[in-house]
């Protein structure tokens, strides 16, 4: 089973995927696994590293989804971006023709929590392209002009695909990331 958890920026992807990770089978393949390392070598955006960040994370779901790894995927998903909505799929691939369940949960919190969580000491421990902190608020802010989470009155881009598989919306800014990950279990569970 591939698990993917997406929402905006500091909103706790990565921490909540930790918790699921601690409390079941699952294990944590965090965006941040991916880019930390490709930063050492060239800079975020640059083709080289979007190249090899794509190539990467492809490669460990293929490989996951051949070993029958039950995976919690954590990513930035900008919902109104046409080019990531195909990397989006491209990223399932491996899952979906393996015929494995594949499971979306969308984590939501108002920008006042994502500004706090944003500086916590295991966020830039995990994250160090985070630890300047005047950029990395000003990239949670920035955020805020690109749509990263569905809601009612609007259909993004992404919608259609997310209509395909489980969809949980969560509200995570009042819950503990175990508790999360305990609605998260319960909910996959139910299935």
């Amino acid at each position: 089973m591939l698990l993917v958890i997406f929402g905006p920026p500091a909103v706790g992807k990565m921490t909540v995927g930790r918790a699921v990770a601690a409390a079941s089978d699952f294990r944590l393949f965090h965006n941040h696994l991916t880019i930390e390392p490709l930063l050492e070598v060239f800079d975020h955006g640059t083709p080289a590293f979007n190249r090899l960040n794509d190539e990467f994370r492809v490669r460990v779901l293929e490989e996951a989804a051949a070993s029958d790894t039950h995976l919690v995927f954590t990513f930035l998903w900008p919902l109104d971006d046409a080019e990531d909505l195909v990397t989006v799929e491209r990223y399932l691939a491996p899952y979906v023709e393996a015929g494995k369940q594949v499971a979306f949960v969308e984590l939501v919190a108002p920008l006042e929590v994502r500004l706090e969580r944003n500086v916590t000491e295991h966020r830039l421990a995990a994250k160090a392209s985070k630890r300047d902190l005047a950029w990395s608020e000003g990239n949670v802010r920035e955020s805020e002009q690109h749509v990263m989470n569905t809601g009612p009155g609007r259909r993004t881009l992404a919608e259609d695909l997310l209509d395909r598989h489980r969809l949980l919306r969560l509200d995570n800014s009042a819950l503990a990331p175990e508790a999360a990950a305990a609605e998260i279990l319960t909910w996959l569970r139910g299935s």
